[in-house]
């Protein structure tokens, strides 16, 4: 079995099986997910790790755990505060779509046009933005330094559009964590060829820190113009801030080819 070809290959959809097997156990016994939160992330994770690969599906694993310690993160007073989504931090299936449906839309791609290599770029700078727009609102929620992005004048916690420094700092923070898992994806399968494509390895995981926190930067303009006037949903403003990522990432791969 080849573990490190993506697609759907005997090697690539075992491996897949069992990360998906322990996302399930992890899920249940930490209450990161309700029930139809783990069987939307399950059918998402065959998705991302069976027409990408399974080092992909790591990447949303780590996204997942990661923004689920965020989310705990002084939970009481986010309650108190009615900043939480709900009772006791748990995640359902919108969540799931809302931050990996554009992911699973890259591997899609990936498996039609056969090209892993982009796809892994691309998969996650839709994942970097994500975790970076959640980490801002998780941590920068409780920050009662907030100002809009678009006015930068003093505003009420938690709206959207609203900015903190203690925001930004998570915002980079969840950017970074993704970046890190990236480059040990990009490692896994390229081992072989490290000692000539090590530094484009390296600048190709800061573009992806750099992009998530721009993207987390569009969803808050996104939020405070066109949601706070009803024009966007919650949903809309996260999936045009993953698509502004993407295509910056793009933008990277196009100007600097891996070769």
């Amino acid at each position: 079995m080849d573990v490190l070809q993506g697609g759907f290959n005997q090697g690539n959809l075992a491996v897949t099986s069992i990360i998906i097997l322990g996302l399930i156990i992890v899920s249940t016994r930490a209450n990161i997910l309700d029930k139809a939160g783990i069987l939307s992330a399950s059918l998402l994770g065959f998705v991302v790790g069976g027409m990408g690969h399974w080092s992909w599906l790591l990447i949303l694993l780590g996204f997942l755990l990661s923004s689920h310690k965020a989310t705990k993160w002084r939970f009481e007073e986010k309650m108190d505060l009615g900043l939480s989504e709900s009772s006791d931090g748990h995640r359902s299936w919108g969540n799931v779509i809302a931050n990996g449906g554009m992911p699973g839309l890259v591997a899609v791609y990936a498996i039609i046009s056969k090209d892993y290599v982009n796809g892994l770029w691309l998969f996650s700078a839709a994942v970097a933005v994500a975790a970076s727009d959640t980490f801002a609102s998780e941590i920068g929620s409780l920050d009662s330094n907030v100002k809009l992005i678009t006015t930068l004048q003093p505003c009420q916690q938690g709206i959207n559009g609203g900015y903190s420094p203690s925001g930004q700092k998570a915002a980079a923070l969840g950017s970074l964590i993704i970046s890190i898992l990236t480059f040990c994806a990009w490692l896994i399968v390229n081992i072989d060829s490290l000692s000539d494509s090590l530094v484009w390895g390296i600048s190709a995981s800061i573009a992806i820190a750099i992009i998530g926190f721009l993207g987390c930067q569009v969803d808050s303009v996104l939020g405070a113009v066109l949601e706070n006037r009803g024009y966007l949903t919650k949903g809309s403003v996260n999936a045009l801030a993953i698509s502004f990522g993407m295509i910056a990432m793009a933008t990277f791969l196009e100007y600097f080819p891996f070769e």
